[in-house]
């Protein structure tokens, strides 16, 4: 029995953010609001699990070898994006913004033209490795393709009515009529599929992958009614359900994908679409690190209307919920607040993101010391 006046145990903290887009991976953002929780508990017990939902950052969180090879972006331009290559498992895991998201090409936006050919190209080179299964994290793209991209690098090209090849990227695929399977490449095609989604989005409609995601990706209204028609005629040539929850995800590239494999094998089989950051929390021992944790910290850019929908807040929340511990939240900024009951810190507005994780990090934990106080 403990003595009155032993001390009282260290606190159990995990620490699980996602990446913060361009400015600190999610390993990076972990050990800073880590250290900024210690300058205020010094003694605590601190688990660093950095996160990620199947957006920027998720093949980093992956054991294996770091693959960089030539590419190009979303609007064509070359360049290099890396994946993981996992030989004993014969997995790559390849997150589609390493070679076709948003930040490349921010700056001039290519919603109707921009295509996930680059990403197609990485998928091929795990396939010549020994991939016979690839993770697909489909989060962060500044595509609305339905994933025709990667299709045309592996050898299936898109036709509009008179038999000619389609121009890349969604604005295009309202004219869709087939494709032309020639030359496809059937090991690549035929591999398993596991897609990681952000989202529960559907492909098409008012909370499909151009209404929700297609502003952020620089369409206009009439760009986003172009795009929604492409992903629908897309939906209806491939015989593939809009309707299917986390179609959506990284402008409806499952669409695609669920109809090659469909092709190759004679069903859907082989393709899964699973939440991101719940498998993510499997692999890296979340579930396991939260039992018996005081407080749980997760942290990401923005919490807005889309983090409930599979982002790493929303499940890191739940797990914390469940385990009965104090949830804690740092946001760049939040469009909407979190549950009652969750500590929400906006990141200061300071020029380095080390410093304002820091900060974070520490006023999170004097808030959890004071709930905790008030709590007895």
């Amino acid at each position: 029995m403990a003595h009155p006046l032993d001390p009282a145990p260290s606190p159990k903290i995990v620490v699980a953010p996602d990446s913060f887009k361009s400015t600190a991976s999610a390993a990076d953002a972990a050990e800073w609001l880590a250290e900024g929780v210690r300058s205020v508990i010094r003694d605590a017990h601190i688990v660093l699990t950095p996160m990620a939902d199947g957006g920027e950052g998720t093949s980093f969180l992956f054991e294996g070898e770091r693959i960089c090879l030539p590419t190009t972006t979303a609007s064509g331009r070359l360049t290099e994006a890396e994946y993981t290559f996992h030989a004993t498992s014969k997995t790559a895991y390849i997150d589609v913004a390493a070679a076709s998201g948003l930040p490349a090409v921010e700056a001039d936006p290519v919603p109707l033209t921009g295509d996930t050919y680059g990403t197609g190209v990485l998928i091929a080179d795990a396939q010549t490795r020994g991939a016979e299964r690839v993770v697909l994290g489909l989060g962060g793209t500044a595509t609305i393709d339905g994933g025709t991209g990667i299709l045309v690098a592996l050898g299936v090209n898109p036709l509009d009515q008179a038999g000619y090849q389609l121009p890349p990227g969604g604005g295009a695929l309202e004219h869709l009529a087939g494709f032309d399977t020639a030359k496809v490449n059937v090991p690549a095609g035929a591999m398993e599929w596991v897609l990681l989604t952000d989202t529960t989005a559907p492909a098409t409609g008012p909370e499909g992958a151009a209404h929700v995601f297609g502003p952020q990706k620089g369409a206009t209204e009439a760009d986003i009614e172009v795009l929604d028609r492409g992903l629908a005629r897309l939906c209806e040539v491939t015989e593939v359900d809009p309707s299917t929850p986390g179609l959506g995800a990284a402008g409806g590239v499952g669409i695609g994908l669920t109809w090659l494999s469909s092709m190759l094998h004679g069903d859907s089989s082989h393709v899964h679409i699973l939440p991101g950051a719940r498998v993510v929390a499997d692999s890296n021992g979340l579930v396991e690190q939260v039992d018996g944790a005081a407080l749980v910290i997760t942290g990401e850019g923005r919490y807005d209307g889309q983090t409930g929908t599979g982002k790493v807040a929303s499940v890191v929340g739940e797990l914390a919920r469940e385990a009965g511990a104090v949830f804690a939240v740092a946001a760049g900024r939040f469009d909407e607040q979190p549950a009652d009951g969750t500590i929400a810190v906006t990141l200061p507005e300071r020029a380095e993101v080390r410093e304002q994780l820091l900060q974070a990090g520490a006023e999170i934990a004097v808030a959890y010391l004071n709930t905790s106080t008030v709590q007895g």
